[in-house]
């Protein structure tokens, strides 16, 4: 009986931590190259290289941080569901591991209701397989969404500087390693998709 009750505990507590992990582990890191510079964009001629820091770009992209706040109102509500759950299960299995020490369930009682608890446990565990699922797959659409609008923004933004590339680093080793500050266009990119999420949303900056 002590070993179901464990085995509960440890799903529930497995579950729980796996979806904050999901969502929550996402954390934008200090770009190597240093702080996003204010950089006067329309000085770069045109065919220049120039880069965008992503990380600083989704910390500051308001689109991100809408999605990311309905997407945490759901991890919360599947870990609320998921810990409802989980303590009625516990409080059924220990109500049960007491009636059968004290000697109030038959034997037949006994193999029907520990089956019933089993079944209830692998019903637990997919129920939180199946929500990691979901929300794995909603945090990738969100990223997509937030991808396919900056590559749309930076078409129509090109048309105007003509860059020959627009490259991009993060906090981790990527495509740039070092760069001339006076080419990092993250700001005048971030103030413009942001410009454009409002007016798209009738909002005031």
């Amino acid at each position: 009986m002590k070993r179901l009750l464990l085995i509960a505990n440890i799903v529930l507590a497995a579950a729980v931590v796996a979806l904050y992990v999901l969502f929550f582990t996402y954390q934008p890191h200090k770009n190597s190259l240093g702080k996003t510079p204010s950089g006067a964009t329309s000085e770069l001629p045109s065919g220049a290289i120039v880069y965008i820091q992503i990380d600083s770009l989704l910390n500051g992209f308001d689109l991100f941080h809408a999605l990311r706040t309905d997407l945490e109102a759901k991890i919360k509500a599947a870990d609320d569901d998921l810990t409802k759950k989980g303590r009625a299960f516990e409080r059924d299995a220990t109500d049960f591991t007491e009636k059968a020490q004290k000697g109030l369930l038959t034997r037949s009682q006994m193999e029907t209701m520990q089956a019933q608890l089993e079944a209830r446990q692998r019903e637990l565990q997919q129920f939180s397989q199946q929500k990691q699922m979901e929300l794995a797959e909603e945090e990738q659409v969100l990223l997509n969404n937030v991808i396919y609008e900056i590559q749309n923004f930076l078409a129509i933004y090109n048309q105007e500087h003509n860059f020959s590339l627009i490259l991009t680093t993060s906090g981790a080793p990527g495509t740039i390693m070092n760069g001339d500050p006076s080419l990092d266009i993250t700001t005048d990119v971030l103030n413009g998709l942001n410009e454009q999420y409002a007016a798209q949303h009738g909002r005031k900056r």
